[in-house]
């Protein structure tokens, strides 16, 4: 914990809030004014500060280039009907974060540094929130190595930061996504429970040979023998097989989605049930040829629901139910979006008004 936060605030001169059409905000490219920063020097947390957003000095020998060494979180805010700022499970991603850091031999973040400034700066910039029709701001707090060392050690010094950025859908059409036979996202014993920069990096070719192949995105499938499957591009994959909810059980390859953990909340409290365990390529594939899957989609914040039109396999395309024929994906996409943005009920406590 950080007894005070002592904030220096240095606003922006002039808004660039008027030269954003907010109709079409494409997703992650337009930044709001203001970012926050801190540094871990010394074995604490100090220099807290929101500054105008823009480039900074960056120590060329930094491990965070070099190796890797960053990790990050990915969140939305919502404008309330009364102009509040709806944060949709900031804890779970703090905590998330440290688990990540944890893994990357990186100081945690106190949860006090982490909320004070996550509320300090959405205050800040409050009104490049969006009231447009499936827009919101996306908060992306990051922690990142800012050793000046060119060496494999564990660091001593991080700089943690949060960037804000209005934004419209993730994907405007359902998804096309084909089985990875090949590539490997995670790999037991590595690090894809972790939001690591590499998890990412590692995972662009494979994608971009998918997306060449005409698919939106890939299904990861394990990394022994790619039996298995894990993950749906950058988020959680789930099914409806025979009106069960089943998504791939937790791993260390695996992502535990703040969205997936909602699904699955929401499905139970709705009677639904629910299973986490392994889901075969072969289960998958056999369900969609008998019936027996009729719903696929993939859960995480960026898109929150993204409805998995079809699925390639060996060559071959396997079509789903049309998506507006699909019940549960369906309800719980309204649901979800209903409680982030203050228009139903929030049963769950998910939501916290900044």
């Amino acid at each position: 914990m950080v007894e005070t936060l002592k904030m220096e605030i240095n606003h922006v001169k002039q808004s660039r809030i008027n030269e954003v059409d907010f109709s079409n905000i494409p997703f992650g490219k337009i930044f709001t004014d203001h970012m926050f920063m801190a540094d871990f020097r010394k074995g604490e947390w100090g220099n807290f500060r929101i500054t105008p957003y823009g480039y900074m000095p960056i120590s060329p020998a930094t491990p965070a280039i070099h190796y890797g060494q960053a990790i990050f979180e990915g969140m939305k805010a919502y404008r309330g009907t009364h102009g509040e700022a709806l944060v949709f499970r900031p804890l779970d991603n703090w905590s998330r974060l440290n688990r990540s850091a944890e893994r990357l031999c990186m100081p945690a973040v106190p949860e006090d540094v982490f909320m004070e400034s996550l509320s300090t700066l959405i205050d800040l910039d409050r009104e490049w929130i969006p009231d447009t029709k499936g827009a919101s701001l996306y908060i992306r707090p990051f922690l990142f190595s800012a050793d000046e060392y060119i060496g494999i050690k564990p660091s001593e010094d991080f700089t943690f930061m949060i960037i804000l950025c209005p934004v419209g859908a993730y994907y405007s059409t359902p998804v096309k996504v084909r089985i990875e036979t090949h590539y490997t996202r995670a790999a037991q014993g590595g690090t894809g429970y972790a939001k690591a920069g590499g998890n990412y990096a590692g995972a662009i070719y494979p994608a971009k040979l998918a997306q060449n192949a005409g698919y939106h995105q890939l299904l990861w499938t394990d990394g022994k023998n790619h039996e298995y499957i894990e993950e749906s591009g950058t988020m959680n994959v789930m099914f409806v097989i025979d009106n069960v909810l089943v998504t791939p059980e937790l791993s260390d390859s695996i992502l535990a989605g703040i969205t997936r953990d909602s699904v699955l909340q929401m499905a139970s409290a709705w009677g639904m049930k629910t299973e986490e365990r392994k889901v075969s390529v072969k289960e998958i594939i056999d369900g969609i040829e008998s019936g027996r899957v009729t719903e696929a989609f993939g859960a995480g914040t960026a898109a929150t629901i993204a409805p998995i039109e079809l699925i390639g396999y060996n060559g071959r395309d396997y079509y789903l139910t049309p998506v507006e024929k699909r019940e549960f994906s369906n309800k719980v996409l309204t649901e979800l979006e209903g409680i982030k943005r203050g228009l139903k009920p929030d049963p769950f406590g998910w939501v916290v008004k900044m």
